[in-house]
């Protein structure tokens, strides 16, 4: 067991390390294919809108085009901006099909504390894959690169303003000290109970969609997630049904 003292809530320092680096703003919610699904019911599921909003996204400053030629030689992967000139923040670093970014700062976090780095999370890009990373912030006195991978030989874009990278606050130093086990359910009686009566209760609702039942129709779906509720109506004070986090304040801005 370590003997680390526990951690107080993240702070985040983003020290630019060149002169106009891309904007971080707070992640967004809303996804396309989650627009197209019919009736937007994708938002239905309240853990995929706060795993969208969980951390920042670091933005393109402009569009560009990268091209993998199927080779593992640095030169394998070219990439221009969408005026034909070099990418500054997205280069062939590594070879073998991967492309790096720049994110332009350096992150600075409190003692236990890492950053988590990787796409946007529910983002699915044609042709190429995020690298994520875990990063210790906490000590790092240079930066990190965002990495994707290629998935087969081709090209992809990367739109302005689109995220190159997601970073989350992760709580590293405790990590190690977890302590996972497996148990009947049936160890838990009161867990049980809920599980029980929300597996009876969902099961019902379904039969009632299926055969058109008027209020399980006009109801549509169940929302107890959303409400952060259990079956006996009781509510977690830890539930979250939308998450909006602070933007990065400028040092102007700073109290």
């Amino acid at each position: 067991m370590s003997t680390i003292e526990p951690l107080g809530p993240p702070s985040i320092i983003a020290y630019r390390t060149m002169t106009d680096p891309p904007q971080i703003v707070p992640g967004r919610p809303d996804r396309g294919w989650m627009d197209d699904t019919p009736v937007r019911y994708a938002y239905r599921c309240t853990p995929l809108s706060i795993a969208n909003a969980s951390g920042w996204e670091i933005l393109c400053p402009e569009s560009i085009i990268a091209m993998w030629d199927g080779r593992d030689a640095l030169d394998g992967v070219y990439v221009r901006t969408e005026r034909g000139s070099a990418a500054h923040f997205a280069v062939s670093h590594f070879g073998s099909g991967v492309l790096t970014f720049h994110p332009g700062y350096l992150f600075r976090t409190n003692p236990g504390w890492a950053l988590w780095a990787r796409g946007a999370p529910n983002v699915v890009k044609d042709g190429i894959a995020p690298l994520d990373g875990v990063v210790e912030t906490d000590w790092l006195p240079f930066t990190f690169t965002m990495n994707w991978k290629f998935t087969r030989p081709g090209e992809v874009r990367f739109e302005e303003g689109e995220p190159f990278c997601f970073v989350t606050p992760f709580p590293h130093a405790l990590v190690d000290d977890a302590q996972p086990v497996v148990r009947d359910i049936s160890d838990d009686s009161e867990l049980e109970r809920h599980h029980n009566s929300w597996t009876a209760d969902r099961l019902a609702f379904n039969a009632g969609l299926a055969s058109g039942d008027p209020d399980a129709v006009a109801r549509g779906w169940q929302r107890r997630y959303l409400r952060g509720e259990t079956p006996d109506g009781s509510t977690s004070p830890f539930h979250r049904h939308r998450r909006r986090l602070r933007p990065f304040a400028r040092p102007e801005e700073e109290s």
